[in-house]
C-alpha cells in the first residue's frame, strides 16, 4: 500500500484532533495487534523532532486512528510549514507509511 497525500492545518495553541479511518482495497482495514505514530519536522532530513502527534489506534476492527495534540503542545511548537508522516507497526514488527504531506501551524494571538 503506498503512502496518501493529505496535508492540513494545526492552530498554535489549541487543542487538535482529528480521526481517520484506514481502508485497503475499499474495505476497513483490522488494525488489531497494530500502533501507531507520527511526528512533524522542518524538512525531511532534519534530526530535529518539531512536535510529535500522539496517534492512537481507537477502533481496531473498524481501522481508525485517532491524531492529537494538547493546546500546551501546539502552542510549544513555532508557526510555520512542516512535513509529517504516519506510520503504524503490526505486531510482527512490519512498518508501513500509510499517510504524509505537510502541516501549517498557523499562529495564536490569545494567550
Amino acid at each position: 500500500m503506498a503512502a496518501g497525500t493529505y496535508n492540513f492545518t494545526i492552530e498554535q495553541g489549541a487543542t487538535f484532533s482529528r480521526l481517520l479511518s484506514l481502508k485497503e482495497n475499499d474495505s476497513v482495514m483490522n488494525l488489531t495487534g497494530y500502533s501507531a505514530a507520527s511526528q512533524m519536522r522542518q524538512s525531511h532530513d532534519t534530526s530535529t523532532v518539531a512536535g510529535t502527534i500522539t496517534a492512537t489506534i481507537t477502533n481496531a476492527s473498524q481501522g481508525q486512528i485517532t491524531l492529537s495534540m494538547t493546546a500546551s503542545a501546539t502552542g510549544a511548537i513555532e508557526e510555520g510549514i512542516y512535513v509529517y508522516d504516519i506510520e503504524i507497526t503490526s505486531s510482527a514488527g512490519a512498518v508501513t507509511r500509510i499517510l504524509q504531506g505537510k502541516v501549517t501551524l498557523t499562529p495564536q494571538v490569545t494567550r
